[in-house]
């Protein structure tokens, strides 16, 4: 199995310090594990923040938000210290701003008009919304964190995804389909959405940003108070569908045919 160049940094990490540990015991220089761990844990910090990052540019999940905050949280960690500036890390909310930063990057791309493509003619303002009855509300609008579903044959419900902050990455082509029209919510205030579907798959999106990008199957929109709907030609006859309804604040919503 091909390894990641992470499992490489991790290990030639751990022989580093194991080396330093083995000179601190047989006195050649003095080294502790508490101070070791000082400087190991930011190190850790920047390394899941690149992963992060590499993930979202090659398409396996991923958040770019969150991998930068990560990187940007364990550098500063690193520059204390070295005695460089002061950084602690209760000092984590001071870097709010860089949302702001991250919205400001998507307004760089510019904005295109909003692109609608197939819209069911038969469509009812009934359909706008989710019965909360129907779905299963996991988490909440004070909620921190991401959801992974890319488990092989894990069972697609219903379901409410809600979240201050996170990152949501789904692999359908993994996924066992019930044959019914499944509803899936997503609201989040920043973050990313990811979805991989199978080509055989027929679905339905209805997405909105605040400020960020939208990109379903090649077609785009960004900038501020982007929506975008998408049908697949065979959904209003298919027993077998997903219903998307996403909204974010800030953030970028991505779906993919794998």
């Amino acid at each position: 199995m091909r390894r990641s160049i992470f499992y490489y940094i991790i290990a030639f990490f751990l022989i580093g310090f194991g080396t330093l540990l083995i000179l601190e015991n047989i006195g050649i220089m003095s080294f502790s594990f508490e101070t070791g761990w000082h400087y190991l844990y930011p190190v850790l910090i920047i390394m899941l923040g690149l992963k992060w990052v590499s993930n979202r540019f090659r398409y396996q999940g991923g958040s770019l938000f969150f991998g930068s905050l990560f990187i940007l949280f364990g550098s500063l960690l690193i520059l204390d210290r070295f005695q460089v500036i002061t950084f602690h890390f209760k000092d984590l909310f001071k870097l709010w701003p860089l949302l702001i930063i991250y919205v400001g990057f998507s307004l760089l791309k510019g904005s295109r008009p909003v692109v609608v493509m197939n819209w069911s003619k038969d469509k009812t303002d009934a359909d706008d919304n989710f019965d909360d009855a129907e779905v299963d509300d996991k988490g909440s609008m004070f909620s921190v964190g991401s959801y992974e579903y890319n488990q092989p044959n894990w069972k697609v419900e219903p379901m409410s995804l809600r979240s201050l902050a996170g990152d949501f990455f789904f692999d359908f082509s993994k996924a066992f389909i019930p044959e019914k029209k499944i509803p899936i919510l997503i609201d989040s205030l920043a973050g990313d959405v990811h979805i991989l579907m199978p080509e055989h798959a027929e679905f339905r999106v209805r997405a909105y940003v605040v400020a960020g990008e939208i990109d379903v199957v090649g077609q785009s929109t960004d900038g501020i108070n982007r929506s975008f709907t998408f049908e697949t030609p065979g959904y209003g006859f298919s027993e077998q569908k997903l219903d998307f309804q996403i909204r974010l604040k800030a953030g970028s919503i991505r779906i993919n045919y794998v």
